[in-house]
């Protein structure tokens, strides 16, 4: 997927083996780790590195993350505060969202 940020600089999200990327003229800007489990991709952190912060990165990157993980036909687990944040925000993921349970608990600490 490739849009522009707050400044109108391209960006560009990756799909990698276990995380989303976001790259800004070919940099590395920040990525969304995932886990995928059954049915459902678990996200346990995101990060935007400080150069890139305020341009709306986190936005577009999780935004991504979220569109290819319907697509996928998977339900989403916000354990990161940055992806639980968005989907308040944007309810129309809402009815694709699990709770963090136990198991996924139990999966986070296994890492």
């Amino acid at each position: 997927m490739t849009t522009t940020d707050k400044t109108g600089a391209a960006t560009e999200v990756t799909a990698e083996a276990d995380r989303f990327s976001i790259s800004v003229g070919g940099r590395t800007a920040g990525f969304t780790e995932f886990i995928d489990h059954g049915k459902q991709r678990i996200f346990p952190h995101t990060e935007i590195g400080d150069d890139f912060e305020g341009r709306g990165l986190a936005t577009i990157l999780v935004r991504g993350a979220l569109e290819a993980t319907r697509d996928a036909g998977l339900r989403i687990v916000p354990v990161c505060s940055m992806v639980a944040g968005f989907i308040d925000k944007h309810p129309e993921f809402g009815d694709l969202v699990d709770p963090v349970s136990s198991d996924v608990k139990r999966i986070l600490s296994d890492r």
